[in-house]
Protein backbone atom coordinates (compact mmCIF):
# COMPACT_ATOMS: atom_id res chain seq x y z
CA UNK A 1 0.00 0.00 0.00
CA UNK A 2 1.67 3.26 -0.71
CA UNK A 3 0.40 6.32 1.55
CA UNK A 4 1.40 9.94 -0.16
CA UNK A 5 -0.37 13.87 1.02
CA UNK A 6 -1.55 16.06 -1.06
CA UNK A 7 -1.69 19.72 -0.50
CA UNK A 8 -3.27 20.63 -3.87
CA UNK A 9 -7.41 21.90 -3.80
CA UNK A 10 -9.56 19.13 -3.24
CA UNK A 11 -11.49 20.13 -6.56
CA UNK A 12 -8.15 20.52 -8.88
CA UNK A 13 -6.64 16.46 -7.30
CA UNK A 14 -6.55 14.23 -9.98
CA UNK A 15 -8.02 10.72 -8.57
CA UNK A 16 -10.09 7.48 -9.17
CA UNK A 17 -11.94 8.86 -6.51
CA UNK A 18 -12.09 11.90 -3.58
CA UNK A 19 -13.54 11.03 -0.67
CA UNK A 20 -15.51 13.38 1.49
CA UNK A 21 -18.09 13.66 4.71
CA UNK A 22 -20.97 15.31 5.61
CA UNK A 23 -22.26 15.82 9.24
CA UNK A 24 -25.69 14.87 9.89
CA UNK A 25 -28.72 16.46 8.42
CA UNK A 26 -26.32 17.30 5.31
CA UNK A 27 -23.95 19.73 6.85
CA UNK A 28 -20.79 20.07 5.01
CA UNK A 29 -17.26 19.79 6.61
CA UNK A 30 -15.21 22.56 5.09
CA UNK A 31 -13.33 20.17 2.36
CA UNK A 32 -16.66 18.67 1.23
CA UNK A 33 -18.09 22.85 1.26
CA UNK A 34 -15.46 23.74 -0.96
CA UNK A 35 -15.56 21.07 -3.46
CA UNK A 36 -19.35 21.43 -2.87
CA UNK A 37 -18.87 25.17 -4.50
CA UNK A 38 -16.62 24.13 -7.05
CA UNK A 39 -19.21 21.20 -8.50
CA UNK A 40 -21.76 23.95 -9.16
CA UNK A 41 -23.34 22.29 -5.73
CA UNK A 42 -23.63 19.07 -6.64
CA UNK A 43 -22.86 17.74 -3.19
CA UNK A 44 -26.10 20.02 -1.84
CA UNK A 45 -28.46 18.79 -4.56
CA UNK A 46 -27.78 15.23 -3.38
CA UNK A 47 -28.36 16.16 0.04
CA UNK A 48 -31.99 17.86 -0.83
CA UNK A 49 -32.68 14.64 -2.42
CA UNK A 50 -32.74 12.44 0.69
CA UNK A 51 -30.09 10.78 -0.78
CA UNK A 52 -27.67 11.16 1.74
CA UNK A 53 -28.50 12.62 5.30
CA UNK A 54 -24.82 12.70 6.62
CA UNK A 55 -25.88 9.52 9.07
CA UNK A 56 -22.91 8.06 10.40
CA UNK A 57 -21.84 4.76 8.24
CA UNK A 58 -24.18 6.13 5.46
CA UNK A 59 -22.33 6.50 1.89
CA UNK A 60 -22.83 7.18 -1.44
CA UNK A 61 -20.92 7.44 -4.65
CA UNK A 62 -20.72 10.06 -7.56
CA UNK A 63 -19.95 9.71 -10.93
CA UNK A 64 -18.01 12.38 -12.77
CA UNK A 65 -19.12 15.25 -11.55
CA UNK A 66 -18.67 18.77 -13.02
CA UNK A 67 -15.98 20.98 -12.22
CA UNK A 68 -14.02 18.44 -9.79
CA UNK A 69 -11.11 16.47 -11.81
CA UNK A 70 -11.61 13.04 -9.61
CA UNK A 71 -13.79 10.60 -11.60
CA UNK A 72 -15.46 9.69 -8.44
CA UNK A 73 -16.62 11.69 -4.95
CA UNK A 74 -17.42 8.77 -2.20
CA UNK A 75 -19.59 10.61 0.41
CA UNK A 76 -19.08 9.06 3.69
CA UNK A 77 -22.03 10.14 6.84
CA UNK A 78 -20.00 11.53 9.86
CA UNK A 79 -22.75 11.70 11.89
CA UNK A 80 -23.09 14.36 14.45
CA UNK A 81 -19.96 16.59 14.21
CA UNK A 82 -19.65 17.03 18.22
CA UNK A 83 -19.90 13.50 18.41
CA UNK A 84 -16.78 12.60 16.44
CA UNK A 85 -13.95 11.07 18.06
CA UNK A 86 -11.21 9.01 17.16
CA UNK A 87 -13.02 6.07 17.48
CA UNK A 88 -15.86 7.33 15.40
CA UNK A 89 -13.13 8.78 12.65
CA UNK A 90 -11.86 4.96 12.93
CA UNK A 91 -15.18 3.63 11.96
CA UNK A 92 -15.15 5.65 9.07
CA UNK A 93 -11.82 4.98 7.57
CA UNK A 94 -13.12 1.48 7.75
CA UNK A 95 -16.08 2.07 5.99
CA UNK A 96 -14.13 3.57 3.55
CA UNK A 97 -12.22 0.45 2.85
CA UNK A 98 -15.35 -1.64 2.36
CA UNK A 99 -16.68 0.87 -0.29
CA UNK A 100 -13.52 1.31 -2.03
CA UNK A 101 -13.32 -2.36 -2.34
CA UNK A 102 -16.86 -2.55 -3.61
CA UNK A 103 -16.22 -0.45 -6.37
CA UNK A 104 -13.07 -1.44 -7.14
CA UNK A 105 -10.91 1.71 -6.74
CA UNK A 106 -7.28 1.68 -7.03
CA UNK A 107 -6.33 4.93 -5.94
CA UNK A 108 -7.66 7.56 -3.92
CA UNK A 109 -7.87 10.51 -2.22
CA UNK A 110 -8.79 11.19 1.07
CA UNK A 111 -10.48 14.55 2.15
CA UNK A 112 -10.96 13.88 5.75
CA UNK A 113 -7.85 14.53 7.55
CA UNK A 114 -9.10 17.66 8.06
CA UNK A 115 -12.45 17.22 10.18
CA UNK A 116 -11.93 18.20 13.70
CA UNK A 117 -11.57 14.68 15.52
CA UNK A 118 -11.51 15.55 19.48
CA UNK A 119 -8.25 15.47 20.70
CA UNK A 120 -6.80 14.50 17.27
CA UNK A 121 -3.29 16.22 15.84
CA UNK A 122 -2.72 15.68 11.90
CA UNK A 123 0.08 12.76 12.75
CA UNK A 124 -2.63 11.08 15.22
CA UNK A 125 -5.57 10.96 12.29
CA UNK A 126 -2.73 9.85 9.69
CA UNK A 127 -1.51 7.06 11.76
CA UNK A 128 -4.93 5.50 11.33
CA UNK A 129 -5.53 5.81 8.24
CA UNK A 130 -2.56 4.10 7.34
CA UNK A 131 -3.14 2.10 9.87
CA UNK A 132 -6.83 1.06 8.99
CA UNK A 133 -6.13 0.42 5.19
CA UNK A 134 -2.86 -1.42 5.86
CA UNK A 135 -4.81 -3.60 8.55
CA UNK A 136 -7.41 -4.29 5.47
CA UNK A 137 -4.96 -5.76 3.27
CA UNK A 138 -4.08 -8.51 5.50
CA UNK A 139 -5.42 -11.94 3.65
CA UNK A 140 -4.70 -15.55 5.23
CA UNK A 141 -3.20 -17.81 2.43
CA UNK A 142 -0.91 -20.52 3.52
CA UNK A 143 -3.16 -22.78 4.27
CA UNK A 144 -5.80 -22.53 1.62
CA UNK A 145 -6.59 -22.88 -2.17
CA UNK A 146 -9.26 -20.18 -2.19
CA UNK A 147 -7.61 -16.68 -1.25
CA UNK A 148 -9.80 -13.87 -0.42
CA UNK A 149 -9.42 -11.54 -3.44
CA UNK A 150 -6.51 -8.77 -3.02
CA UNK A 151 -7.96 -5.43 -1.41
CA UNK A 152 -8.87 -3.14 -4.76
CA UNK A 153 -6.98 0.16 -3.25
CA UNK A 154 -3.34 0.33 -3.90
CA UNK A 155 -2.07 4.17 -3.15
CA UNK A 156 -3.97 6.29 -1.06
CA UNK A 157 -2.72 10.30 -0.88
CA UNK A 158 -4.01 12.30 2.39
CA UNK A 159 -4.78 16.01 1.95
CA UNK A 160 -3.26 18.08 4.16
CA UNK A 161 -1.90 21.69 4.23
CA UNK A 162 1.48 22.50 3.76
CA UNK A 163 2.48 23.19 7.33
CA UNK A 164 0.82 19.95 8.14
CA UNK A 165 2.76 17.60 5.70
CA UNK A 166 5.82 16.84 7.84
CA UNK A 167 3.25 15.36 10.63
CA UNK A 168 1.32 14.10 8.11
CA UNK A 169 3.72 11.88 6.26
CA UNK A 170 5.13 11.25 9.92
CA UNK A 171 1.97 10.10 11.01
CA UNK A 172 1.25 8.18 7.75
CA UNK A 173 4.67 6.01 8.39
CA UNK A 174 4.01 5.26 11.53
CA UNK A 175 0.62 3.82 11.00
CA UNK A 176 1.99 1.76 8.10
CA UNK A 177 4.50 0.12 10.17
CA UNK A 178 1.95 -0.70 13.16
CA UNK A 179 -0.61 -2.02 10.27
CA UNK A 180 2.23 -4.12 8.97
CA UNK A 181 3.05 -5.32 12.41
CA UNK A 182 -0.34 -6.04 13.48
CA UNK A 183 -0.74 -8.39 10.23
CA UNK A 184 2.67 -9.78 10.53
CA UNK A 185 1.29 -10.77 14.69
CA UNK A 186 -2.36 -12.12 12.84
CA UNK A 187 -0.59 -14.25 10.17
CA UNK A 188 1.84 -15.84 12.81
CA UNK A 189 -1.89 -16.38 15.36
CA UNK A 190 -3.86 -17.62 12.39
CA UNK A 191 -1.33 -20.43 11.42
CA UNK A 192 -1.97 -23.92 12.37
CA UNK A 193 0.29 -25.52 15.04
CA UNK A 194 1.65 -27.64 13.16
CA UNK A 195 3.62 -25.11 11.77
CA UNK A 196 3.62 -22.57 13.66
CA UNK A 197 5.85 -24.62 16.05
CA UNK A 198 8.09 -23.04 18.78
CA UNK A 199 10.93 -23.84 16.23
CA UNK A 200 9.38 -21.89 13.60
CA UNK A 201 8.67 -19.12 15.81
CA UNK A 202 12.69 -18.69 16.02
CA UNK A 203 13.38 -19.25 12.27
CA UNK A 204 11.22 -16.27 11.72
CA UNK A 205 12.81 -14.10 14.04
CA UNK A 206 16.03 -14.98 12.32
CA UNK A 207 14.63 -14.29 8.99
CA UNK A 208 13.52 -10.95 10.34
CA UNK A 209 16.84 -9.87 11.59
CA UNK A 210 18.51 -10.99 8.51
CA UNK A 211 16.25 -8.49 6.42
CA UNK A 212 17.23 -5.78 8.93
CA UNK A 213 20.71 -4.80 10.27
CA UNK A 214 19.33 -2.81 13.40
CA UNK A 215 18.22 -6.13 14.46
CA UNK A 216 19.73 -9.01 15.81
CA UNK A 217 18.51 -12.41 16.80
CA UNK A 218 19.39 -15.42 18.86
CA UNK A 219 17.38 -18.36 19.81
CA UNK A 220 18.45 -20.68 22.77
CA UNK A 221 18.07 -24.34 22.71
CA UNK A 222 16.67 -26.52 25.79
CA UNK A 223 20.44 -27.32 26.69
CA UNK A 224 20.95 -23.90 26.94
CA UNK A 225 18.29 -23.22 28.79
CA UNK A 226 18.81 -26.01 31.20
CA UNK A 227 22.13 -24.67 31.78
CA UNK A 228 20.82 -21.20 32.77
CA UNK A 229 18.45 -23.00 35.10
CA UNK A 230 15.31 -22.58 33.20
CA UNK A 231 14.05 -25.42 34.50
CA UNK A 232 10.18 -23.75 34.75
CA UNK A 233 10.25 -22.78 31.53
CA UNK A 234 11.38 -26.52 30.15
CA UNK A 235 8.73 -27.87 32.42
CA UNK A 236 5.79 -26.94 29.98
CA UNK A 237 7.60 -28.45 26.97
CA UNK A 238 8.22 -31.70 29.07
CA UNK A 239 5.32 -34.19 27.40
CA UNK A 240 5.99 -32.17 23.64
CA UNK A 241 8.12 -33.80 20.77
CA UNK A 242 8.74 -30.09 19.87
CA UNK A 243 11.92 -28.66 21.51
CA UNK A 244 11.17 -25.55 23.69
CA UNK A 245 13.14 -22.29 22.58
CA UNK A 246 13.65 -18.79 24.03
CA UNK A 247 13.87 -16.11 21.15
CA UNK A 248 15.98 -12.99 22.11
CA UNK A 249 15.85 -10.01 19.64
CA UNK A 250 17.51 -6.78 19.85
CA UNK A 251 16.39 -3.67 18.21
CA UNK A 252 19.39 -1.44 18.01
CA UNK A 253 18.07 2.37 17.01
CA UNK A 254 19.53 4.19 19.90
CA UNK A 255 22.70 5.31 21.61
CA UNK A 256 24.61 1.40 22.68
CA UNK A 257 24.32 3.56 26.42
CA UNK A 258 20.48 3.66 26.58
CA UNK A 259 18.67 1.69 28.45
CA UNK A 260 16.33 -0.48 26.67
CA UNK A 261 12.76 -1.33 26.99
CA UNK A 262 12.14 -4.88 27.20
CA UNK A 263 8.88 -6.64 26.07
CA UNK A 264 8.44 -10.34 26.80
CA UNK A 265 6.11 -12.36 24.74
CA UNK A 266 4.28 -15.77 25.75
CA UNK A 267 4.52 -18.11 22.85
CA UNK A 268 2.39 -21.69 23.66
CA UNK A 269 2.05 -22.59 20.30
CA UNK A 270 -0.50 -24.90 21.33
CA UNK A 271 -1.99 -25.09 24.66
CA UNK A 272 -3.80 -28.60 25.46
CA UNK A 273 -3.63 -28.12 29.20
CA UNK A 274 -0.94 -30.86 29.47
CA UNK A 275 -2.31 -33.23 32.27
CA UNK A 276 -4.43 -30.75 33.40
CA UNK A 277 -6.63 -31.27 30.04
CA UNK A 278 -8.35 -28.53 28.35
CA UNK A 279 -12.05 -29.66 27.63
CA UNK A 280 -12.10 -30.46 24.00
CA UNK A 281 -14.77 -28.13 22.65
CA UNK A 282 -12.44 -24.81 21.47
CA UNK A 283 -9.24 -26.19 22.18
CA UNK A 284 -8.80 -25.36 18.28
CA UNK A 285 -8.58 -22.28 19.46
CA UNK A 286 -5.17 -22.88 21.70
CA UNK A 287 -3.38 -22.24 18.64
CA UNK A 288 -4.01 -18.52 19.76
CA UNK A 289 -1.89 -18.74 22.95
CA UNK A 290 1.16 -17.54 21.39
CA UNK A 291 -0.60 -14.36 20.18
CA UNK A 292 1.62 -12.52 23.10
CA UNK A 293 4.60 -14.14 20.86
CA UNK A 294 2.90 -13.08 17.93
CA UNK A 295 2.64 -9.28 19.29
CA UNK A 296 6.49 -9.67 19.92
CA UNK A 297 7.40 -10.37 16.41
CA UNK A 298 4.90 -8.05 15.22
CA UNK A 299 5.99 -4.97 17.26
CA UNK A 300 9.69 -5.93 16.55
CA UNK A 301 8.73 -5.56 12.33
CA UNK A 302 7.04 -2.43 12.81
CA UNK A 303 10.28 -1.23 14.54
CA UNK A 304 12.42 -2.50 11.84
CA UNK A 305 10.15 -0.78 9.33
CA UNK A 306 10.18 2.20 11.01
CA UNK A 307 13.30 2.41 12.36
CA UNK A 308 12.96 4.91 15.29
CA UNK A 309 16.56 6.01 17.14
CA UNK A 310 15.38 3.74 20.20
CA UNK A 311 16.43 0.34 22.04
CA UNK A 312 14.55 -2.06 22.44
CA UNK A 313 14.70 -6.03 23.35
CA UNK A 314 12.16 -8.69 22.35
CA UNK A 315 12.36 -11.86 24.80
CA UNK A 316 9.99 -14.83 23.73
CA UNK A 317 9.44 -18.04 25.16
CA UNK A 318 8.16 -20.25 23.50
CA UNK A 319 7.03 -24.21 24.36
CA UNK A 320 4.32 -26.69 23.22
CA UNK A 321 2.33 -27.57 26.11
CA UNK A 322 1.04 -31.63 25.69
CA UNK A 323 0.16 -34.75 27.43
CA UNK A 324 2.46 -37.94 27.13
CA UNK A 325 4.74 -39.96 29.35
CA UNK A 326 7.00 -37.05 30.16
CA UNK A 327 4.66 -34.69 30.62
CA UNK A 328 5.34 -32.30 33.97
CA UNK A 329 2.22 -33.80 36.54
CA UNK A 330 0.46 -31.97 38.71
CA UNK A 331 1.81 -31.44 41.93
CA UNK A 332 5.52 -31.51 40.26
CA UNK A 333 7.91 -29.12 41.83
CA UNK A 334 10.15 -27.42 39.64
CA UNK A 335 13.28 -24.58 40.54
CA UNK A 336 12.67 -21.48 38.36
CA UNK A 337 16.17 -19.69 36.82
CA UNK A 338 15.62 -16.84 39.98
CA UNK A 339 16.06 -20.08 42.39
CA UNK A 340 12.42 -19.89 43.26
CA UNK A 341 10.63 -23.12 43.59
CA UNK A 342 7.44 -23.83 42.08
CA UNK A 343 4.48 -26.44 43.09
CA UNK A 344 2.90 -26.98 39.57
CA UNK A 345 -0.98 -27.46 40.87
CA UNK A 346 -2.41 -27.12 37.50
CA UNK A 347 -0.31 -27.43 34.10
CA UNK A 348 -2.89 -25.63 32.53
CA UNK A 349 -1.70 -22.23 34.07
CA UNK A 350 1.87 -23.21 31.82
CA UNK A 351 2.11 -19.33 30.50
CA UNK A 352 3.45 -18.20 33.73
CA UNK A 353 6.19 -20.67 34.18
CA UNK A 354 7.49 -20.04 30.70
CA UNK A 355 7.23 -16.45 31.08
CA UNK A 356 8.80 -16.16 35.08
CA UNK A 357 11.92 -17.55 33.41
CA UNK A 358 11.92 -15.07 30.75
CA UNK A 359 11.13 -12.29 33.15
CA UNK A 360 14.15 -13.45 35.14
CA UNK A 361 16.59 -13.30 32.05
CA UNK A 362 15.26 -10.18 30.90
CA UNK A 363 17.23 -8.53 34.43
CA UNK A 364 20.45 -8.97 32.59
CA UNK A 365 19.86 -6.38 29.48
CA UNK A 366 19.44 -3.51 32.65
CA UNK A 367 16.14 -2.23 31.55
CA UNK A 368 14.54 0.80 31.26
CA UNK A 369 11.17 -0.77 31.51
CA UNK A 370 9.46 -4.72 31.12
CA UNK A 371 6.25 -5.13 29.83
CA UNK A 372 5.10 -8.91 29.34
CA UNK A 373 2.24 -9.81 26.55
CA UNK A 374 0.14 -13.03 27.54
CA UNK A 375 -2.73 -15.12 26.50
CA UNK A 376 -2.55 -16.04 30.29
CA UNK A 377 -6.08 -16.65 32.25
CA UNK A 378 -10.06 -17.13 31.44
CA UNK A 379 -10.62 -14.89 34.35
CA UNK A 380 -9.40 -11.52 31.97
CA UNK A 381 -12.19 -12.96 29.35
CA UNK A 382 -14.77 -13.38 31.74
CA UNK A 383 -13.79 -9.68 33.33
CA UNK A 384 -13.16 -7.65 29.78
CA UNK A 385 -14.48 -9.78 27.51
CA UNK A 386 -12.52 -8.92 23.93
CA UNK A 387 -12.83 -4.73 24.14
CA UNK A 388 -10.00 -4.46 27.04
CA UNK A 389 -6.31 -6.07 27.62
CA UNK A 390 -5.75 -6.45 31.85
CA UNK A 391 -2.98 -4.70 33.09
CA UNK A 392 -0.93 -5.18 35.92
CA UNK A 393 1.89 -3.56 36.97
CA UNK A 394 4.95 -2.92 39.81
CA UNK A 395 5.06 0.67 39.23
CA UNK A 396 1.88 3.63 39.11
CA UNK A 397 3.88 5.98 36.46
CA UNK A 398 4.06 2.68 33.90
CA UNK A 399 0.75 1.48 34.43
CA UNK A 400 -0.48 5.12 33.77
CA UNK A 401 1.01 5.60 31.04
CA UNK A 402 0.40 2.18 29.46
CA UNK A 403 -3.04 3.02 30.28
CA UNK A 404 -3.16 6.30 28.06
CA UNK A 405 -1.39 4.79 25.65
CA UNK A 406 -4.23 2.09 25.32
CA UNK A 407 -7.02 5.14 24.88
CA UNK A 408 -4.44 7.07 22.78
CA UNK A 409 -3.90 3.86 20.21
CA UNK A 410 -7.76 2.87 20.74
CA UNK A 411 -6.21 -0.31 22.07
CA UNK A 412 -7.27 0.12 25.84
CA UNK A 413 -6.25 -2.05 28.77
CA UNK A 414 -6.94 -1.52 32.33
CA UNK A 415 -5.51 -1.82 35.25
CA UNK A 416 -6.21 -4.30 38.48
CA UNK A 417 -4.67 -4.25 41.50
CA UNK A 418 -2.05 -5.85 42.12
CA UNK A 419 -1.87 -5.87 46.42
CA UNK A 420 0.29 -8.25 49.08
CA UNK A 421 -3.59 -9.39 50.05
CA UNK A 422 -3.73 -11.44 46.66
CA UNK A 423 -0.20 -13.12 47.13
CA UNK A 424 -1.12 -15.57 49.90
CA UNK A 425 -3.36 -16.72 47.65
CA UNK A 426 -0.04 -18.59 46.08
CA UNK A 427 1.17 -20.03 49.44
CA UNK A 428 2.24 -23.85 48.99
CA UNK A 429 3.23 -26.06 51.81
CA UNK A 430 5.60 -27.75 49.46
CA UNK A 431 7.40 -25.38 47.44
CA UNK A 432 7.88 -21.11 47.54
CA UNK A 433 5.37 -20.88 45.46
CA UNK A 434 1.97 -22.33 43.83
CA UNK A 435 1.62 -21.65 40.25
CA UNK A 436 -2.23 -20.84 40.98
CA UNK A 437 -3.93 -19.33 43.51
CA UNK A 438 -7.36 -20.99 43.55
CA UNK A 439 -10.74 -20.06 41.63
CA UNK A 440 -11.13 -16.70 43.02
CA UNK A 441 -9.45 -13.44 41.72
CA UNK A 442 -7.43 -15.38 38.70
CA UNK A 443 -5.79 -12.83 36.57
CA UNK A 444 -4.74 -10.97 39.54
CA UNK A 445 -3.16 -13.95 41.25
CA UNK A 446 -1.67 -14.33 37.78
CA UNK A 447 0.27 -11.25 38.01
CA UNK A 448 1.29 -11.60 41.43
CA UNK A 449 2.99 -14.96 40.31
CA UNK A 450 4.82 -13.27 37.94
CA UNK A 451 5.42 -10.15 40.12
CA UNK A 452 7.33 -11.92 42.63
CA UNK A 453 10.09 -12.38 39.60
CA UNK A 454 9.90 -8.59 38.87
CA UNK A 455 10.92 -6.91 41.89
CA UNK A 456 14.30 -5.42 40.20
CA UNK A 457 13.01 -3.38 37.60
CA UNK A 458 9.72 -1.64 36.57
CA UNK A 459 7.81 -3.49 35.20
CA UNK A 460 4.22 -4.09 33.72
CA UNK A 461 1.67 -7.59 32.54
CA UNK A 462 -0.75 -7.20 29.83
CA UNK A 463 -3.40 -9.84 29.93
CA UNK A 464 -4.80 -10.22 26.05
CA UNK A 465 -6.46 -13.59 26.41
CA UNK A 466 -10.09 -11.86 25.62
CA UNK A 467 -8.19 -9.22 23.12
CA UNK A 468 -5.84 -11.04 21.43
CA UNK A 469 -8.57 -13.18 18.82
CA UNK A 470 -12.04 -13.06 17.64
CA UNK A 471 -14.30 -16.19 17.87
CA UNK A 472 -17.21 -17.08 15.16
CA UNK A 473 -17.43 -16.06 11.60
CA UNK A 474 -14.38 -13.44 12.11
CA UNK A 475 -12.80 -16.10 13.78
CA UNK A 476 -8.67 -15.10 13.66
CA UNK A 477 -6.04 -12.89 15.57
CA UNK A 478 -6.64 -9.58 15.78
CA UNK A 479 -2.90 -7.92 15.90
CA UNK A 480 -3.51 -6.81 19.27
CA UNK A 481 -1.85 -5.17 21.24
CA UNK A 482 0.96 -4.04 19.01
CA UNK A 483 -1.00 -0.74 18.33
CA UNK A 484 -0.66 -0.01 22.21
CA UNK A 485 3.25 -1.77 22.27
CA UNK A 486 4.23 0.90 19.71
CA UNK A 487 2.83 3.73 21.63
CA UNK A 488 4.23 3.18 24.27
CA UNK A 489 7.64 2.76 22.84
CA UNK A 490 8.02 5.75 20.51
CA UNK A 491 6.69 7.74 23.53
CA UNK A 492 8.78 6.04 26.33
Amino acid sequence: MQFSTKTTALANTPSSCLILGVYLNGHLPEATAEVDIASGKAISKVIKTGDMSGKAMEAMLLHNVDGIKAKRILLLGCGKKSDLTLKRFTQILRLAVTQLDRYSIEDAVLGLSSLPVEKATIERKAIQVAKIFTHAEYRYKETISKVKPAQKIKRLALTCTSSERAQAKKGLDTGSAIGIGMNTARNLGNLPANICTPTYLGEQAQNLAKKHKQLKTKVLSEAQMKRLGMNSLLSVGNGSDQPSVLIVMEYQGGSPNSKPNVIVGKGITFDTGGISLKPGLGMDEMKFDMCGAASVLGTMHALCELKPKINVVAIIASAENMPSGRATKPGDVVTSMSGQTIEVLNTDAEGRLVLCDALTYAKRFNPKTVIDIATLTGACVATFGNVVSGLLSNDDELADKLYQCGLDSLDPAWRLPLWDEYQKLLDSNFADIANIGGPRAGTITAGCFLARFTKDYKWAHLDIAGTAWDQGKQKGATGRPVPLLMEYLLNA
